[in-house]
């Protein structure tokens, strides 16, 4: 694997430095990228185990507190849509303030909002405690995929941002899985608090091993490489919405998160409710799949980034072929009676459901200035969040109240026909995207 190479910043498409530089980095120097990653992966596993453990509760409070589907997905939605509201602004501030003051201070809030989830006495307080949930959680996903970037080379941001974002469907398979079996062993408000626990002890571990000054010592782009409190260019954040080709990739990516976050949400109450399972072998069972959307997102980086080695052009091809795929697995499997080719091919579907995550994130990386990425960030997230993460499970939450979930379910994938006119534009004027930025770059360079 070439990733021991771009964690040096070795990519010359990248780095523009004298000759001596070329010498072999030491071993702390290679090694502390993947510490990085590590650890933000973690903390991005406690942020969605905190988010999305609320799934795996939903029988119980729907039996304990008499809530409609529509109440169930709010208490979901509001949470994406905080993202959603904070992402870009917040994203901004850590811009300027200190990325890793940021997230240390995000992950505190979150884990702290799920504790007060584990003490809601009704709907009313644990919608207030999902609101801090995603008020803590708003900037985390952009600027963690910032830092991270930052230390290794564009000809893995691909894989890397694939298996950034499968974060999330993981730690959302930690989330279903371990809180369906702590509600029925411990109790549901227990499901809340081990998360908690885990995302305070995440926290403290980031904050001693992660700091400014040893990201801009490893940092593969020379804009970054300042010392901590330095001056720097920053371009206008106006930027990241003038470029038709960022805004393609934005509304692409939203779109195809859409359905993913459909399947992460709804998923344990499909099995409950069609395949007749207790809720603790429904949110295993969804599990299973959540980990399918997480898997692909990682492959289909991997594979984005090969196809696009020597034209990056490609990587726009790859992420369409993989919305399709995954439209036409998911409204046929859907559309099936329940059986094991109903599994098969929602298997199929949620496999490359997300698979478009990774393409869409590096094309955002490559088409904006490395002073504004985690604002460039933060604007994909905003559009993931209020036109996917939250748009999604709401939508199918209220067609389900109207329609019956499995309907619902099946009208779903067509959010994939959005996302591939966009992804096809953003092909297409792509190269005019890349004369932007060179603009920009030689802007900041006079």
């Amino acid at each position: 694997m070439e990733l021991h190479t771009t964690a040096t910043g070795a990519d010359d498409r990248s780095v523009s430095a004298p000759a001596t530089a070329a010498a072999p980095a030491p071993r702390t120097r290679r090694r502390y990228p993947w510490v990085v990653f590590a650890l933000a992966f973690g903390l991005l596993l406690a942020d969605y185990m905190s988010r999305q453990v609320l799934s795996a509760v939903f029988p119980f409070l729907k039996t304990e507190w008499a809530l409609s589907d529509s109440q169930l997905a709010s208490l979901t939605s509001v949470v994406a849509l905080m993202v959603g509201i904070l992402t870009l602004p917040l994203s901004v501030l850590a811009d300027r303030w200190g990325r890793v003051r940021s997230l240390v201070l995000m992950a505190v809030l979150w884990s702290a909002a799920t504790l007060l989830c584990a003490l809601a006495a009704g709907y009313e307080q644990m919608l207030a405690a999902r609101f801090l949930v995603g008020v803590g959680e708003a900037a985390y996903g952009s600027v963690g995929i910032a830092v991270v970037l930052s230390v290794f080379a564009p000809r893995a941001h691909a894989a890397l941002s694939g298996a950034f974002m499968a974060g999330g469907s993981f730690g959302s398979v930690l989330g279903v899985g371990l809180g369906g079996i702590i509600a029925v062993q411990l109790g549901w408000r227990w499901s809340f608090a081990t998360m908690a626990i885990f995302g305070l002890i995440l926290a403290l571990v980031f904050r001693a091993v992660v700091t400014e000054a040893k990201l801009a010592r490893n940092a593969t782009d020379a804009t970054q490489r300042r010392p901590e409190g330095g001056n720097s260019f920053r371009v206008p954040v106006s930027t990241l919405f003038t470029n038709p080709a960022v805004l393609c990739a934005y509304l692409g990516s939203a779109m195809q998160i859409f359905t993913a976050a459909v399947l992460l949400s709804w998923m344990p109450s499909f099995f409950n409710r069609h395949y007749d399972l207790a809720p603790d072998r429904a949110g295993a069972i969804a599990s299973v799949f959540v980990l399918l959307v997480g898997a692909g997102m990682v492959s289909c980086g991997m594979i984005t980034d090969r196809v696009g080695r020597a034209d990056m052009s490609r990587k726009w091809s790859a992420a369409i072929v993989f919305c399709t795929i995954s439209l036409f697995c998911l409204a046929v499997g859907f559309s099936l009676g329940t059986g094991p080719a109903q599994l098969l091919l929602i298997g199929v579907g949620a496999f490359f459901s997300g698979g478009s995550s990774g393409p869409t994130a590096a094309m955002v990386a490559n088409l904006t200035h490395a002073s504004v990425r985690a604002s460039a960030f933060g604007t994909l997230t905003l559009a993931n969040s209020l036109l996917g993460l939250a748009l999604g499970p709401f939508v199918v939450g209220v067609l389900a109240d109207h329609l019956g979930l499995a309907t619902a379910l099946r009208l779903a994938p067509l959010a994939y026909l959005g996302a591939i006119a966009a992804l096809l534009l953003g092909k297409r004027v792509y190269p005019a995207g890349l004369r932007r930025l060179a603009a920009v770059d030689s802007t900041a360079s006079h």
